[in-house]
């Protein structure tokens, strides 16, 4: 197995329980068979290939932190919750109207339409 898969296997396994964990009240159960890393090599990943996108989520339908009333995913209340956000791929948030900060307004997000040349 390459690097480039052992660390993806990881960041896979290490977001699943972190998610678990987080919506669950704080439980952590090791994942058996799960391939460690560091916290540093599954951040490197993770950041490579995501970004945290506020203000696209529909409610209900955000990944995680959708702030103050709320505990994790799938907490939204409303369509495009500005502090609710969802995971993009990295580069694909502010095309699809979204921003990588909170929003003050519960707006419906305007894709960015590429403007041709």
């Amino acid at each position: 197995m390459t690097m480039t898969m052992n660390l993806g296997s990881a960041a896979t396994a290490l977001i699943a329980a972190a998610a678990l964990s987080a919506c669950s009240g704080g439980a952590n159960e090791a994942t058996e068979g799960a391939e460690t890393a560091s916290a540093e090599e599954v951040t490197e990943v993770v950041a490579a290939d995501k970004e945290k996108c506020f203000g696209i989520a529909k409610a209900g339908e955000n990944d995680c932190a959708a702030g103050e009333g709320t505990t994790c995913a799938g907490t939204a209340v409303v369509d495009y919750q500005g502090n609710a956000w969802k995971y993009t791929e990295a580069g694909e948030c502010e095309p699809q109207g979204g921003s990588l900060t909170e929003v003050a307004d519960n707006d419906a997000p305007v894709p960015v339409v590429a403007s041709e040349s």
